[in-house]
C-alpha cells in the first residue's frame, strides 16, 4: 500500500515530542482520550487489534521538513537511515519529500526501490557487504558505497571491473571521537568495528585513486546514535574536514562530505540538541566549501512519530513488585531489554485515581521481558496503553521469539488510518519450514 498525496502536498505542523522546537505532539489527549492525529487510538485497537504500531504521517513529514529547512542555504542531501524503521509506507513518505536513503543491506536497497525511492540518492553503509550486494547496488546505480575497510575496497574494485562498471565510493573514517552515549551505539571510537582508522585513510585514498573499478566521491563518518551534545559532532566534523583539505592538497577532490546521523531525542529527561543550533554549526563549518553536505538522520525523524499500542491482559500484585502483564513483549520492543532503555507509557483513556507502581511486562518467557519499570498508573485489565517513541528501532528490531507473530503497523494520515503492514499469522511463521521425511 502507498499513501495518497495530500492536496497541494502540504504537511500538518505536528511533530512528535520535540520540546523546544516550536511543535506539538502528533499523539495528544482530547476529551480524556489519546488520539493519533485525528483518529482515536482506541478505534485503531478495535479495528486492527493489539499489539499494534501506529505512525503519524504528519509527524514524519514535519520532522523531515524541519531539518531540511534548517539547512537552507547549505547544499545538502538528507539520506534517511532506514534501519530505524523500514516500513514501505514510511519510506514512501520520505521518498515523496525527495529524501535520499542510507542502507546497510541488499534487502534494504530492495525496499527503497519498492517504495519508490531513488537509488541515485542512496548511500550503502555497513562493514560486511557481500559481492552479491555490491552487484545489486552497482546495477541499481546507487549514489555511493561507504567503504569501511581495505579488504572491502579490493572486493568492490574487483566486482565493479567484473561488472564493467566503476563503483562510486566514500571511505567511512573513524575519527576516534567519544559521542558520550550508550556504549552499544557508540560507533566512532578506535575500538569500534566500524570505519577505517583516521591515520589509515590518506594511504587508502591514494590506493583507491589507482584502481580502475573505483571512483572517489566523498568521505563519511558516523560517531554514534542518540547524541545530545554538540561538542562531539563539532570535533568529528573538524577532523574530517581537515582530512578533506589534505586530500585536496594531493589532488583528490571530493564531491561530498557525509557526517552521518545520530541526533538524539527525548525519551525521558534527555535534552536534545535544538535543530537550529545543530544546523548553525554545520552552516559555519561548510561556509565557502565546495563539497555537498550529506546527513544520515534516522531516529530523529521517526521515533516520536510512532507508538506501540498494547492492551493489559492481567494485573498481578505481588509482595515485592506489582506486574501489569500486557500483550506486547520484548519481541515487539527490544530496546528496554537490550539497552535498559526508557520509553514513556501512557494510558489511552487515563483515569484520575492515585495509581499503583507497576512493572509493565509481556508474556515472553524471559525475565528481561519488560517494556517499563516502576510506572505509577491507575490500571484495570483490558486497558489500552501507548508506549511512546516507538517509531524507531521497534518494529525494525522485532522478532518471532516464542513463535509470536509480529504486530500490525498502521499509518494515520489526518482522520484516516491505513493498514500498512498486516499482522502475521501463526501459520506464516513456519510456512518456509518442513519436517523430516518419515
Amino acid at each position: 500500500m502507498t499513501l495518497v498525496p495530500r492536496p497541494g502536498g502540504g504537511a500538518r505542523c505536528l511533530v512528535g515530542g520535540r520540546r523546544g522546537e516550536g511543535s506539538r505532539s502528533a499523539f495528544e489527549l482530547r476529551d480524556g482520550e489519546l488520539y493519533a492525529e485525528g483518529v482515536p487510538l482506541a478505534t485503531i485497537a478495535e479495528r486492527y487489534g493489539t499489539p499494534c504500531y501506529v505512525y503519524s504521517r504528519a509527524a514524519l513529514e514535519g520532522a523531515w521538513r524541519a531539518l531540511d529547512a534548517a539547512l537552507a542555504g547549505v547544499p545538502h542531501l538528507l539520506c534517511y537511515a532506514m534501519k530505524a524503521n523500514a516500513n514501505l509506507a514510511v519510506l514512501d513518505v520520505f521518498a515523496r519529500l525527495g529524501s535520499g536513503f542510507d542502507i546497510v543491506s541488499g534487502g534494504e536497497l530492495a525496499r527503497v526501490v519498492a517504495a519508490g525511492g531513488d537509488p541515485g540518492r542512496t548511500v550503502f553503509s555497513g562493514v560486511g557487504k557481500s559481492a552479491a550486494e555490491m552487484r545489486q547496488a552497482l546495477d541499481a546505480g546507487i549514489l555511493c558505497f561507504n567503504v569501511e575497510s581495505a579488504a572491502e575496497l579490493e572486493r568492490l574494485d574487483a566486482v565493479a571491473r567484473e561488472r564493467g562498471r566503476v563503483a562510486p565510493v566514500s571511505f567511512r573514517v573513524n575519527p576516534d571521537v567519544d559521542p558520550k552515549t550508550h556504549p552499544y551505539i557508540s560507533t566512532g571510537l578506535k575500538e569500534s568495528k566500524f570505519g577505517i582508522a583516521y591515520g589509515d585513510a590518506l594511504p587508502l585514498y591514494r590506493q583507491a585513486r589507482a584502481m580502475r573499478g573505483i571512483a572517489i566521491r566523498g568521505i563519511d563518518i558516523h560517531i554514534g546514535s542518540q547524541i545530545t551534545d554538540l561538542a562531539p559532532y563539532r570535533e568529528a566534523a573538524r577532523k574530517v574536514l581537515d582530512l578533506v583539505d589534505r586530500l585536496a592538497g594531493e589532488g583528490i577532490r571530493l564531491d561530498h562530505v557525509d557526517l552521518g546521523g545520530g541526533l538524539g531525542i527525548r525519551y525521558r529527561d534527555e535534552a536534545p540538541l535544538p535543530v537550529a543550533e545543530y544546523a548553525a554549526m554545520l552552516r559555519g563549518l561548510f561556509a565557502g566549501r565546495a563539497e555537498k553536505l550529506v546527513l544520515e538522520p534516522g531516529r530523529w525523524l521517526v521515533a516520536d512519530a510512532g507508538v506501540l499500542l498494547t492492551r493489559v491482559e492481567y494485573l498481578k500484585p505481588g509482595p515485592a513488585k506489582h506486574f501489569a502483564i500486557v500483550d506486547a513483549a520484548m519481541n515487539d520492543l527490544l530496546r528496554p531489554a537490550l539497552y535498559d532503555a526508557w520509553h514513556g507509557v501512557d494510558p489511552v483513556r487515563p483515569r484520575s485515581g492515585p495509581g499503583t507502581r507497576w512493572e509493565i511486562v509481556g508474556p515472553v518467557c524471559e525475565s528481561a521481558d519488560f517494556l517499563a519499570h516502576d510506572r505509577v498508573l491507575d490500571l484495570a485489565p483490558g486497558d489500552l496503553l501507548a508506549v511512546r517513541a516507538a517509531g524507531a528501532y521497534a518494529m525494525a528490531m522485532s522478532s518471532n521469539y516464542n513463535a509470536r507473530p509480529r504486530a500490525a503497523e498502521v499509518m494515520v494520515d489526518g482522520d484516516r488510518a491505513h493498514l500498512v503492514r498486516r499482522r502475521e499469522t501463526a501459520a506464516e511463521l513456519h510456512a518456509a519450514e518442513s519436517t523430516l521425511p518419515r
